[in-house]
């Protein structure tokens, strides 16, 4: 690009200003500012919002009705050009905002220019990226639903399956298997609702700010929300351009979301393994090794582990870029959407992926069953058959330990010593305490609403799928 191409006018090029600039932009200069390569992603919002203006336009008396019509015309066409993608970008285009008009008085010649009236790229960019946001969280909802259907249609399979339930990576407790999937139902859950919250924020019209104070033009911000469909308008014109914690929550909850798939693309990860050998992931969803033949890796999980990096430092970067700025507009707010587009991007990519790797999990019922009863994973079931017995729970915590240590020394686990031995720990209990010493009995007794019993699995698997359909997009 010349030092010419890049400062050709305001009028016939993408250029919205430079009539008091004597000389045009450095070609350095212009190629960082430039913008049309990534927030083009805007055209559909971009273009709703100059049809709405139009309408205001005429409302005011600043375009007549057939001008009004002539424009909107022109928008359809300009609309069916980038579904196409055969829209006609220019070097010197520097947004797409810009590159739309430079299109329209391509079109219409000095009509095209009317549309600019009382409004600025500063409300406009600010509006646009509030409905391309508001339109990605209704679809990442879809897809959280999607992933949480297939963990719900696992935990469905599987429902009286035992499994080991963990702390510290250490065997605690056995579980059901559906138990343990549906955990990551309501952890998606709470990621959806989150979505639902930054959504609901966002949903407000700035349009009729203007620069940062408003407009001297009869514009109705009202107006513009009813034809948007926004549910409210801004209530302050300065806040409106300037704030980017719309983004900057929609960026939070793409965050915690991208950490919540992590943890179950961990987990797919160490089921997968040799060591644990609980689950086997899908043909369709692993890969092999160039070198070595047997390999058989979960490459998906580990995709998706990684990318969790990636959705955090989008929010860090835009957290980064907001921090120090004065009211209002600065063009430090650029740097706005290129984070929000990457985590938009990167969820679409990763949420089917995970939902086709839980849905292609095959689960060793053998190696589930054998770890959930070992690591006296009953011990707590016996501190606490102390305590309904009367013993304080610090002195059966002390007597149970003594248990341990003594099947530690013999290497063997809690159920493998005798009624007698069990009874000699304390004088309140007797050899028919080894009954307790069951899995299957143990996992049935945590008959809670919230615990692990199949009844109360099969209840909460009912309200998973319920909580699931919530987050379909009607």
């Amino acid at each position: 690009m010349t030092e010419h191409d890049g400062a050709s006018g305001a009028t016939g090029s993408g250029r919205l200003w430079g009539g008091r600039f004597a000389q045009a932009p450095d070609e350095a200069a212009w190629r960082l500012g430039v913008s049309t390569h990534f927030d083009r992603e805007l055209w559909r919002q971009d273009l709703a919002a100059s049809r709405a203006h139009a309408q205001e336009l005429l409302r005011i008396g600043v375009l007549d009705r057939d001008e009004c019509e002539t424009l909107l015309e022109a928008l359809d066409r300009c609309a069916a050009l980038f579904a196409e993608q055969q829209f006609p970008f220019e070097p010197t285009d520097e947004d797409v905002h810009g590159a739309i008009e430079r299109w329209l008085v391509e079109e219409l010649g000095a009509l095209g220019g009317k549309l600019r009236a009382g409004r600025s790229r500063n409300d406009q960019i600010a509006n646009d990226l509030r409905g391309y946001l508001k339109d990605a969280a209704g679809e990442i909802r879809e897809l959280i639903a999607g992933l949480q259907d297939a963990l719900c249609d696992q935990a469905e399979a599987h429902l009286d399956w035992l499994a080991p339930g963990y702390t510290h990576l250490q065997r605690g407790q056995p579980v059901l298997l559906s138990h343990h999937l549906l955990a990551y139902v309501w952890m998606l859950d709470r990621d959806a609702g989150r979505f639902a919250d930054a959504a609901h924020r966002m949903d407000v019209s700035v349009l009729g700010s203007g620069a940062l104070a408003g407009t001297t033009l009869e514009l109705d911000p009202e107006a513009y929300a009813r034809l948007l469909g926004y549910d409210r308008v801004a209530p302050n014109s300065m806040d409106a351009v300037a704030s980017r914690d719309f983004v900057q929550e929609f960026l939070a909850a793409a965050a915690i979301l991208a950490v919540d798939l992590s943890r179950l693309a961990e987990e797919i990860v160490l089921w997968a393994s040799a060591e644990f050998g609980f689950a086997r992931v899908g043909d369709a969803f692993s890969t092999g090794s160039s070198i070595m033949p047997q390999k058989r890796n979960p490459d998906v999980a580990e995709l998706v582990r990684g990318k969790a990096g990636r959705v955090v430092g989008d929010l860090v970067s835009l957290l980064t870029t907001v921090k120090g700025l004065p009211l209002t507009y600065n063009r430090d707010l650029q740097e706005d959407k290129e984070p929000a587009f990457d985590a938009v991007a990167t969820l679409r990519l990763v949420l089917p992926a995970i939902a086709g790797a839980v849905t292609s999990l095959v689960f060793d019922r053998e190696r589930l069953e054998a770890a959930a009863s070992g690591g006296f994973s009953l011990a707590t079931d016996l501190a606490e058959e102390l305590v309904r017995r009367g013993v304080p729970f610090r002195e059966a915590h002390e007597v149970v330990g003594e248990l341990v240590r003594r099947a530690e020394d013999q290497g063997t686990e809690l159920d493998a010593l005798t009624g007698e031995e069990l009874a000699a720990a304390h004088e309140v209990l007797d050899r028919g305490v080894a009954d307790l010493l069951d899995v299957r009995q143990a996992v049935e007794r945590r008959r809670s609403s919230l615990g692990t019993a199949s009844n109360s699995v099969r209840q909460q698997l009912a309200r998973a799928r319920e909580a699931a359909r919530a987050h379909r997009m009607p």
